[in-house]
């Protein structure tokens, strides 16, 4: 009797969560919406950009304020918002800002596989207008805003992230496992058992580069995301492709490091030629068996 009371139990307070959290969504569009700024912003390819420049051509945008690279929190968090990405970017317009500087994003998105659009808030007030950072400390949560005709920008809600929130589906999946959930501590690097970690950045040299170029983009679909005289960056399911003119016709990967070093004397030891060197710490090297790759030490 008492375990049926215990599952009566739980299956009334899950119909009341569900009740409070439609209370909860219900009540924030109630209160007032506060015209912000249009914040300048850099994107982590460099890139100008503002505030109403991310809604692209939707009326709504998300914004999650991110701590920077070095919290493993904030990049679990992110590592599962890149997973539904795809349909977050079908319904509305969304950003990750982080305070790290446009190289570190760039490099370290592509770590991560990260799919979606970054910004740095780096010497801007962004976050601590929008309460995200207090005292010199970033704390990270969302923010969501609307855009109205007239190009005014007002904040519609925001919400803290943290441990056992809606918007990180490991912990309450791990509030089902018999250990407490609070224990978990989340690794900072993807696959632990080795030294390099594969990006999602893929070069290729090509022949015939300006029909390559329409090939990709006409032919296989690609999304075209810049367009030089010698090299063009596609975006194809998560992976940035880096055309090239070079009649080589070869392709190069690109794996990150922590320690340079250290894994460029292993690639000597075991036979591997340093093609090009971009700088002490980023060079192109090619193995004994076939692979070509950029290695570079992420910062």
């Amino acid at each position: 009797m008492e375990i049926q009371d215990a599952v009566k139990e739980i299956e009334e307070l899950q119909k009341e969560i569900i009740e409070k959290k439609k209370q909860l969504s219900e009540l924030r569009q109630r209160v007032p919406r506060k015209k912000v700024e249009n914040y300048h912003f850099k994107t982590s390819t460099g890139d100008q950009t503002t505030l109403l420049d991310l809604f692209k051509d939707k009326d709504e945008l998300i914004v999650v304020h991110n701590m920077g690279r070095s919290c493993p929190y904030c990049t679990m968090w992110a590592d599962g918002i890149n997973g539904v990405y795809h349909f977050i970017e079908d319904h509305t317009s969304f950003v990750l800002s982080s305070p790290d500087s446009p190289e570190v994003q760039e490099d370290f998105s592509a770590e991560r596989k990260w799919t979606f659009p970054m910004i740095s808030t780096k010497d801007t007030t962004f976050k601590e207008d929008l309460g995200f950072e207090k005292d010199g400390y970033y704390y990270p949560g969302v923010s969501t805003f609307s855009k109205h005709e007239d190009g005014a920008i007002y904040l519609v809600a925001s919400a803290p992230f943290g441990p056992g929130d809606d918007f990180c589906a490991v912990w309450p999946l791990f509030d089902l496992l018999p250990a407490e959930a609070g224990s978990y501590t989340p690794k900072k690097k993807i696959n632990e058992a080795s030294l390099y970690q594969l990006t999602n950045n893929v070069a290729i040299g090509v022949k015939d580069y300006q029909k390559a170029v329409e090939f990709y983009r006409g032919t296989i679909g690609m999304r075209l995301v810049k367009n030089g005289e010698k090299e063009a960056q596609f975006f194809f399911n998560g992976t940035n492709f880096y055309i090239e003119n070079n009649p080589s016709e070869k392709v190069f990967f690109e794996l990150a490091v922590n320690d340079f070093e250290t894994a460029k004397a292993e690639l000597d030891a075991a036979g591997c030629i340093v093609t090009k060197e971009y700088s002490p710490k980023s060079i192109m090297v090619q193995d004994p068996y076939g692979m070509n790759f950029h290695l570079y030490e992420s910062k």
